[in-house]
């Protein structure tokens, strides 16, 4: 299923994307799949090289301008940068739009500093100032510390005189779960919802069962394995019970949901997770609107160097946002 209003994704991917995502198969995927990516003492030490290695395939647009945030919110601290794109104007006050960034990666690795380029691309197509939070990691920190930080990081742009409805929330992996956390904490306490969402590969399923279903049929990640994913991510969880209200996320009728566009790609271990967060959001009565992209992985739009697909999506991404700005 395709359903799109910001642009068409094509029927099938780039050869480019296509020649790479089998290369990466045959290299990438066999290793992240014998590697004991479970200890925290590995992910201390892959930290530098995946995120040196992201920030050579994500390039920062010259021109970028940032600006690092370290303040104390109303109950905690609030870390991250404000990010312009190139030529984007030096605008932060309540009657413009803010794009609330939200980083993924297991909820273990990276940084506004590794996505900074998809989010400054993201800002010079939309021409808006972009927030992007830099949320404590696992294993050092276990769960709901991520989710606190980001509804603190929310609450910190409302008292900056940033409207909600002025507020996009955008994020990739990860970063779309503790979005879809953001509502129902916004829901819960009585505050206003952002304005939009703009979700890349979300998380939706933190147990990975959705993702391993997948795999079980044969439908296979050009990089990721589904199990070795869960146990990264299990560093992050700690045990929380799966039902925990945020772990899993519910949506109701009755709740003020944002309209909201999601993109995956349609060969990653998230594309199901994708599909019912769509299907969940349509059902409770929210406009939501899935693009499926042929042949790419995830979080394809991180890196326009290795798939063309990357900067059309991007472009998609932005139209959206405009058009409910």
């Amino acid at each position: 299923m395709n359903v799109n209003t910001a642009g068409s994704a094509p029927a099938r991917g780039s050869l480019r994307a296509r020649a790479i995502n089998g290369s990466l198969a045959r290299v990438v995927n066999p290793a992240f799949r014998i590697t004991n990516l479970g200890s925290p003492q590995i992910i201390s030490a892959m930290r530098p090289v995946v995120n040196q290695t992201l920030n050579l395939f994500s390039p920062v647009p010259p021109g970028t301008r940032t600006e690092p945030v370290r303040t104390r919110g109303d109950d905690g601290q609030v870390r991250g940068e404000w990010v312009w794109g190139p030529r984007v104007g030096q605008r932060r006050v309540a009657d413009t739009t803010v794009i609330y960034y939200l980083h993924g990666s297991g909820y273990v690795i990276c940084s506004p500093r590794t996505h900074r380029g998809l989010v400054s691309r993201l800002s010079r197509r939309t021409d808006c100032v972009a927030f992007s939070l830099d949320y404590r990691l696992a294993p050092e920190h276990r769960f709901p510390a991520a989710g606190d930080d980001t509804v603190r990081g929310y609450r910190w742009l409302l008292d900056q005189g940033y409207r909600a409805e002025n507020i996009v929330v955008a994020g990739d992996s990860a970063g779309g779960h503790l979005a879809m956390d953001l509502l129902a904490a916004n829901q819960a306490a009585g505050r206003p919802q952002p304005r939009a969402m703009v979700l890349f590969s979300p998380l939706m399923d933190p147990t990975f069962g959705l993702a391993l279903a997948r795999e079980a049929r044969g439908e296979k990640d050009p990089i990721i394995a589904a199990r070795s994913a869960r146990r990264i991510l299990d560093m992050y969880t700690a045990g929380a019970p799966a039902n925990h209200p945020r772990m899993t996320v519910s949506l109701h009728p009755a709740d003020d949901l944002p309209a909201t566009l999601i993109q995956v790609g349609a060969r990653e271990v998230m594309a199901d997770d994708a599909r019912f967060l769509h299907a969940s959001l349509v059902a409770a009565g929210a406009r939501s609107h899935l693009q499926q992209w042929p042949d790419q992985g995830h979080v394809f739009q991180m890196f326009p160097m290795l798939t063309p697909e990357s900067s059309q999506a991007v472009s998609d991404a932005a139209r959206f946002i405009r058009s409910v700005a």
